[in-house]
């Protein structure tokens, strides 16, 4: 097992217990426990895990991991959760683009596209679009995270009611089983509501990963998106959920099959 397999186990080991510790890893992984030592201080470096007395943890359902370490977690399912949304999207559309590293994917998806008008709350989107000259970008205003460049608060709320689009594409940092979707700021639930509520067709990206996380803040239910793409549903709630609003969802692992 190299490096990187090594490392992607003890990060599912973590999810999967909650807790690991340095010398039951060892055991398991068949490595030195100065090995493991290492590995769970770049884990927790990149915001992939907590440290703790003699082991590391998961982050909790209360807080969100850095930026940077989300945008690792499942990176190939969330390019392919970016192509499949942007097929959805034609030429010379309107549409908001919420803050996540999985609606980023879906911005650098749409880069081949022309005429598109995209209201965003995302600088890394406004950003990667704004150099491509057919793309039109239109930042929110308000408060900026410097966690993630998300514009949030009432400023940003207000600016984004006064358009009417297309298509919205949000992401969410947690899906309940009950088709809640959940985040952990609310002032960045506010505006994603308000982009829900001023979108035609609402398309909902999420990777599989959010079914195994919890946040504290409704953000809405599944039941008020029209699309949602994820690389796999493992909960049959949640699929009952779709069937009975009319929602459609797009796996792309089997798409891809």
């Amino acid at each position: 097992m190299n490096l990187i397999e090594r490392q992607a186990e003890i990060v599912n080991l973590a999810k999967l217990s909650g807790r690991v510790m340095v010398e039951a890893l060892a055991a398991q992984l068949g490595v030195t426990a100065q090995t493991v030592r290492k590995d769970l201080n770049e884990l927790c470096d990149r915001g992939l895990l907590k440290r703790t007395h003699g082991g590391a943890m998961f982050p909790s359902g209360v807080e969100n991991m850095e930026y940077e370490a989300r945008r690792s977690i499942a990176a190939q399912e969330k390019a392919a959760i970016g192509r499949a949304a942007a097929t959805l999207i034609p030429n010379n559309a309107s549409l908001f683009i919420n803050i996540g590293t999985t609606t980023e994917a879906v911005s650098q998806a749409l880069l081949d596209h022309t005429g598109l008008m995209v209201i965003t709350n995302n600088i890394n989107v406004a950003n990667r679009m704004r150099v491509v000259p057919t793309i039109e970008v239109v930042i929110a205003g308000g408060i900026v995270r410097g966690s993630d460049g998300g514009v949030v608060g009432e400023a940003a709320v207000d600016f984004i009611r006064q358009f009417k689009v297309d298509f919205a594409v949000i992401g969410t940092s947690a899906i309940d089983a009950d088709g809640a979707l959940l985040d952990f700021d609310f002032r960045e639930v506010k505006v994603a509501q308000a982009i829900i509520a001023n979108a035609r067709h609402v398309i909902l990206v999420s990777d599989s990963t959010k079914f195994e996380r919890t946040a504290p803040v409704r953000i809405a239910h599944l039941s008020q998106v029209h699309t949602f793409i994820t690389n796999e549903c493992p909960l049959a709630s949640v699929r009952q959920v779709c069937m009975e609003a009319g929602v459609q969802i797009i796996e792309t692992a089997r798409l891809s099959q």
